[in-house]
């Protein structure tokens, strides 16, 4: 038995195993989301919530040992967000993945080029989270839409988060998660029909990519920004406000080739954890911050076993009563949206640059094949420069 003063590896592999669970479990809705509203079918959703799990797995694994420090690696949460509110893909499914490769190129370019990361840099923060929120803001209406179409399948689910969110906020969207495994095997039980057979077992489906100016320009372009300014940039902050300092083109290099080996596969961008984080890297994770880095590597670890459990998330979705799992994804966005907001609005000399974005993003509008979020990113920068002209 080791002694008292002697430190032990449980405390900060505990701590790794709550931060995949966290993370896994309160976006995956929102990443299955993303890959079928672009054109993936279940299988190919599947492999792609299977090829995001290993890949980030892979990639907390190899910086955390390599650099000693917890870093951690999470799919693009809001990237998933922005590709739901994609309405139609000029290319369908194949031009998706084409996008999701360059997106992976624009990654390592950041890594080798760092002019483009100051040309991100560049964009101003208003308009970028303006953005983000206005992406954001249909998901986070289907809540509201739910319990007015199926009240008895989506109320255990909102009031789960709510009590959840009182009482142990870290926990309220993975409990709402579960409320809604509850109301699946519930509606199943009492439909009185057989579900047909689904794969349970993880499997990869692979689609050959291409290459569309409407997919570039209104998929890549806006996932990129939205990975770079919501994801890698935040997540650098807070490893610093923990005292890490993240290499920035090793974590780059590392994230673009995970992006670029998961997108045949259907995974759509992996980077930087932001908000999970503080779950590894802070002291409550592991007191000693030299020994957190053991977090790291477990996250990963648990990552890659939940890859494993890919096709039954899928199969779980596809049993749900058709408002539940678009109500547990827009929950888990609830935190995201006001944060995105709030930055938004909060100079009141970008304001109005800001509405305009968040208007147009939410609009939903596509012009020339060419989703709303790259649009609201124009019309956001053209009025601010109108209206920062010197007289």
């Amino acid at each position: 038995m080791p002694s008292a003063s002697r430190p032990t590896a449980a405390r900060p592999i505990t701590a790794g195993v709550v931060t995949a669970l966290v993370g896994f479990t309160s976006s995956f809705a929102v990443v299955l989301t993303g890959l079928t509203a672009v054109g993936a079918s279940p299988a190919e959703a599947a492999s792609g919530l299977l090829a995001l799990s290993l890949t980030m797995g892979a990639a907390c694994i190899i910086l955390a040992r390599r650099y000693r420090m917890p870093i951690t690696s999470a799919w693009s949460t809001p990237g998933a967000a922005l590709l739901a509110a994609v309405s139609g893909v000029e290319g369908g499914w194949p031009a998706a993945v084409g996008a999701f490769l360059v997106v992976a190129a624009l990654i390592l370019l950041t890594a080798l080029v760092p002019r483009l990361g100051a040309l991100i840099a560049a964009i101003p923060p208003s308009i970028a989270q303006a953005m983000l929120a206005g992406v954001l803001l249909p998901l986070c209406l289907a809540p509201v839409a739910g319990i007015v179409a199926d009240p008895w399948s989506v109320l255990p689910v909102v009031l789960t988060w709510l009590v959840c969110t009182r009482l142990a906020p870290r926990w309220a969207v993975p409990a709402a998660f579960l409320a809604a495994t509850v109301v699946v095997a519930v509606s199943i039980s009492t439909s009185g029909t057989e579900a047909e057979p689904i794969a349970l077992l993880p499997a990869f489906t692979f689609t050959a990519p291409t290459f569309t100016v409407g997919s570039i320009v209104g998929i890549a372009l806006p996932l990129f920004i939205v990975t770079m300014a919501s994801q890698n940039v935040p997540g650098i902050a807070v490893m610093r406000s923990f005292g890490y300092e993240v290499p920035w083109r090793p974590a780059m290099l590392v994230t673009g080739l995970g992006t670029a080996l998961c997108a045949p596969a259907g995974g759509h961008a992996i980077n930087l954890a932001a908000i999970s984080a503080a779950l590894a890297a802070s002291p409550d994770a592991e007191p000693d911050p030299a020994r957190r880095w053991i977090a790291g590597v477990s996250t990963g670890v648990s990552y890659l076993a939940l890859g494993g459990l890919s096709a039954v998330f899928v199969a779980l979705v596809l049993l749900a009563p058709a408002a539940v799992i678009p109500a547990v994804a827009g929950l888990a966005l609830f935190g995201a949206f006001g944060a995105a907001v709030q930055q938004a609005i909060d100079d009141p000399g970008e304001r109005m640059p800001a509405v305009v974005t968040f208007l147009v993003a939410a609009s939903g509008i596509a012009v020339l094949g060419i989703s709303a979020a790259f649009w609201a990113l124009v019309a956001g920068l053209v009025v601010r420069t109108v209206l920062h002209l010197r007289r």
